[in-house]
């Protein structure tokens, strides 16, 4: 007879994540025997949060819950899932208290147990937090708004916890050829913040000629020399994050560095590592396809209720929505045809709150495979009585 006091064996395979896969499904699985075994009776992680304002970032490594350095706040690599909670005060006085918001970040190349994990430890978190927390699930190549307005910068490295990745740092000057784009951080369709417009990010990407747009800025890493190269449709704001990237990589270590502006004559010392010459024509973003489809849905919303007796879930209307449509003793998903929110009332019964996430899944897993949008959606929950501005924005539109 099987041992179920260890953890199940088979489960260390690397099945890459697609986001077309739910990671919820997971719960009550192998992967849930895992996590929980590896968490025992409470999380380690969990002990100083809810107690003070603040940003905290977990990365999730072998099943567990690991605490980022706050150095490394705002870089991730896209092997890797991550959890991140920003509590903020709000209210004066007597009525003060923390508000939180839970994002679970997925690499686009993180593995299927660590979505899986990072998306149930997600849901973990929030009990801890006595279940008042909205959830956020982030894609990479999709980012909300919400999400890109907590750092001024974000930084996309390759590799992850299971590839065994070597910063940069680590490795030989003379053995380094790494490649950083610099651009607009661009929120998901739909989603905006006022101080998402002037996030930027800055991604890893393929050390060739191929990688190059002229909208963007470019820092090539070469050990001993960092060379930044402005595309000539580069905006001042990246050129001036570009020139703050190139300061950082060279603050540890004794490097020089150049800046060339594409039409430089000197720009060939950039180019040509890269496989590329002067003379070579450089595409502008727009001419390649969009990692995101653009598009939108039908706007409508959802009730999930199990008041007759069993879990049903039904259509309550197609296009406009109003507060009046929702009812605080169900569970409610509002599609705004590029946005994906939950909303929980505060009357909604047990069942009616465990089954949201796997209910969401389902629910995207309902389109066309073939059409990516609604699997690249951002998804959201959020509580009666604590509805964040992006959400009442949704239902206004």
């Amino acid at each position: 007879m099987a041992d179920d006091s260890v953890p199940h064996e088979g489960l260390t395979h690397l099945k890459k994540y697609d986001v077309k896969d739910s990671n919820v499904e997971l719960i009550g699985s192998n992967l849930d025997h895992q996590v929980k075994y590896n968490s025992a009776q409470t999380e380690p992680a969990w002990k100083k949060v809810g107690q003070e304002a603040g940003l905290f970032i977990w990365r999730i490594e072998q099943f567990q819950v690991i605490p980022w350095p706050k150095e490394k706040y705002g870089k991730f690599h896209e092997g890797d899932s991550y959890i991140v909670l920003h509590s903020r005060k709000v209210g004066q006085g007597e009525h003060e208290h923390l508000e939180h918001d839970i994002f679970f970040w997925l690499g686009k190349d993180t593995s299927q147990d660590e979505a899986g994990t990072a998306a149930y430890k997600t849901v973990e978190l929030d009990e801890y937090l006595s279940g008042k927390a909205s959830q956020h699930r982030e894609l990479q190549d999709n980012p909300s708004a919400e999400f890109l307005s907590l750092f001024p910068r974000i930084t996309i490295l390759h590799g992850g916890v299971a590839t065994g990745f070597r910063h940069v740092e680590e490795q030989k000057p003379e053995e380094t050829l790494i490649l950083y784009q610099i651009t607009k951080a661009i929120p998901a369709q739909g989603s905006n913040t006022p101080s998402a417009k002037t996030s930027t990010l800055v991604k890893q990407v393929e050390p060739t000629f191929a990688s190059l747009v002229e909208d963007d800025c470019f820092i090539l890493d070469r050990g001993t020399k960092v060379i930044v190269w402005q595309g000539k449709k580069a905006s001042p704001i990246e050129k001036a994050k570009a020139a703050q990237v190139a300061h950082d990589l060279t603050l540890s270590r004794q490097a020089s560095t150049e800046v060339l502006a594409q039409g430089d004559s000197r720009s060939f010392a950039f180019l040509e590592p890269l496989g590329g010459k002067s003379t070579d024509p450089i595409p502008s973003s727009a001419d390649r396809p969009a990692s995101v489809p653009a598009g939108r849905r039908p706007k409508r919303l959802f009730k999930l209720s199990d008041a007759s007796g069993q879990l049903r879930f039904d259509l309550v209307r197609e296009g406009q929505a109003s507060q009046s449509d929702f009812d605080s003793q169900d569970v409610f998903l509002l599609d705004t045809g590029v946005h994906i929110w939950v909303w929980q009332g505060s009357g909604a019964s047990a069942g009616e709150k465990s089954s949201w996430l796997k209910v969401i899944y389902a629910y995207i897993h309902s389109f066309d495979p073939s059409d990516s949008q609604p699997h690249l959606s951002p998804v959201a929950k959020v509580n009666e009585g604590s509805e964040n501005a992006a959400f009442k924005a949704a239902l206004a539109a």
